[in-house]
């Protein structure tokens, strides 16, 4: 298929934003613990805070979109202004070690404002840009690139990383600097998309309404069973967000080679797995096989403090990586599911808007756990949560099935 001249700077633009973003993304972690020497508690704040701030732009920044002429223009600026406060990340070090954690965690925190305004414009944006019948090849081989960008650049910055002392801040600031110079041309592929004409006052007033956060949609009990399902499972998979990366690094004395490491045998396994998981939702259902797929990743905490081998680590990431395909696909699938297509927009920012309360929630038990408890039974107990959730897909699923039975039965 021959694609457009958006489509293809979109290409471009998304390889850029990869570089950009998991330059250093990856290995925030190890830059806080090892060169600032963050605590477990800002490790939890570093996980939950974004989430909280980028609750807080999801509402106002919508309402600029639907009032702004470009929304192209609106994307650049919000995508620059995001990758700007990124950089200044290089300077922290030059701080008083006594608060440069805590300047990081603030720093972290304001970037995802105009980051949650980046994603939602570039979403509308592409929305607008990309006819729907072209959609789904489109986005299946932007993420293709945008994955194999991933792997090599993750990798390559592993490796540079690894050259030198895990406390030396030096190399983790000239991976800022290439990462801002990635986002320059990240930017100015956005720019150079062509738009349409300004939207009809009637569409405007329909992305306006799609856009309200209405309470009718909790009288919606296919939503509502989703809803509960979907927001247990992200409480206790989010609870060890945390967890993990202090256990790599504190338990395991894992480097930056072994994160990328980490980082390329989860993505390599997400590749491999994902077609069957979906092969395997239109064979078996999609909600049955949901609860496959997480009842894999609550596998995960427990099969991790088994070892502090940094191989077998690395293997646990690659098993890791096969259900983390399967839940992030089926999730979506499950969410289109339980929405009315008249009203999708609305549900699903309303999912959205509980999904960072969440965020910020989460991340914060399961420190608490690991203060209080200890490593072991921290995640012992971020296990059992997880597993509690499959199994909630489980009982929906048995319910959706019996349902469907007593229907067949009734017809005449």
């Amino acid at each position: 298929m021959s694609f457009t001249k958006n489509e293809k700077l979109s290409f471009y633009n998304g390889i850029a934003s990869t570089a950009s973003t998991n330059m250093v993304n990856g290995y925030i972690p190890l830059f806080a613990i090892s060169v600032l020497g963050a605590t477990n508690n800002q490790m939890g704040l570093i996980t939950s805070l974004p989430s909280i701030v980028g609750m807080l732009a999801v509402i106002p920044g919508a309402i600029l979109l639907n009032r702004v002429s470009s929304k192209r223009n609106f994307t650049v600026i919000s995508t620059l202004a995001t990758r700007f406060l990124f950089m200044l990340i290089l300077f922290i070090p030059f701080l008083a070690h006594s608060y440069a954690a805590w300047i990081l965690v603030i720093l972290i925190a304001l970037l995802n404002f105009p980051g949650s305004l980046s994603n939602l414009s570039w979403q509308s944006m592409i929305g607008d840009l990309i006819p729907s019948e072209r959609r789904g090849e489109f986005f299946s081989s932007r993420n293709r690139y945008n994955t194999i960008a991933a792997l090599a650049v993750t990798f390559l910055s592993g490796f540079f990383l690894n050259l030198f002392d895990k406390k030396d801040a030096f190399p983790y600031q000239v991976l800022f600097i290439a990462g801002f110079i990635f986002a320059i041309f990240e930017v100015w592929y956005l720019f150079k998309h062509k738009e349409d004409g300004p939207k009809t006052e009637k569409d405007q007033q329909v992305s306006e309404s799609n856009k309200k956060l209405s309470l009718e949609v909790f009288n919606y009990k296919p939503y509502i069973a989703f809803l509960v399902c979907a927001l247990l499972f992200n409480f206790a998979a989010q609870m060890g967000w945390s967890i993990f990366s202090i256990y790599h690094i504190k338990e395991a004395n894992a480097t930056a080679m072994w994160f990328s490491l980490f980082s390329v045998t989860n993505q390599l396994a997400q590749i491999i797995s994902i077609k069957w998981w979906a092969n395997a939702a239109d064979r078996w259902g999609n909600t049955m096989v949901l609860f496959a797929a997480a009842a894999g990743m609550a596998t995960a905490p427990l099969l991790t403090i088994l070892s502090v081998n940094l191989i077998y680590l690395t293997l646990i990431n690659l098993w890791i990586g096969l259900f983390v395909s399967g839940t992030n696909l089926l999730l979506f699938n499950q969410l289109l599911k339980a929405t009315p297509d008249a009203e999708r927009t609305n549900y699903i920012a309303n999912y959205t808007f509980l999904l960072a309360i969440v965020g910020f929630i989460a991340p914060q038990t399961g420190v608490y756990l690991l203060n209080a408890l200890g490593m072991h039974p921290a995640m012992t107990i971020v296990s059992a949560a997880r597993f509690i959730a499959a199994f909630s897909f489980l009982f929906v699923a048995i319910k959706l099935n019996k349902r469907h039975s007593v229907e067949i039965v009734q017809l005449p």
